[in-house]
């Protein structure tokens, strides 16, 4: 198993994931790190539970716009549309965000 480094909004994190996947959950990564910091995490204004929390919804309300357009208009935009396996990622990820946020908030 591999292990990768992310930051994410100034915070640092070591994250497991399968040989090969690296580059990908580095990818990913980068992409909750913008939303980190569009919700303001570089302020320093949110604790890191709430931080991941408004990250993840972020992200889930990029994939819904998405899913939303593409269901209105029966076309995904190349350019902006993501791929099967990068939304299957990015719940995953929500996903291990949200459980992460109830372990740190009990």
């Amino acid at each position: 198993m591999a292990e990768v480094r992310l930051s994410i909004a100034g915070r640092g994190y070591v994250v497991g994931c399968n040989d090969g996947e690296e580059a990908r959950l580095t990818t990913l990564g980068a992409m909750v790190d913008e939303k980190a910091r569009e919700a303001g995490g570089s302020s320093g204004g949110l604790n890191e539970t709430r931080l991941l929390l408004f990250s993840a919804l972020l992200l889930a309300d990029k994939l819904h716009d998405h899913s939303v357009h593409e269901s209105l208009t029966g076309v995904a935009s190349p350019s902006t549309a993501p791929s099967p396996d990068a939304v299957n990622a990015l719940e995953a990820l929500a996903s291990r965000l949200e459980n992460l946020a109830l372990r740190l908030e009990n």
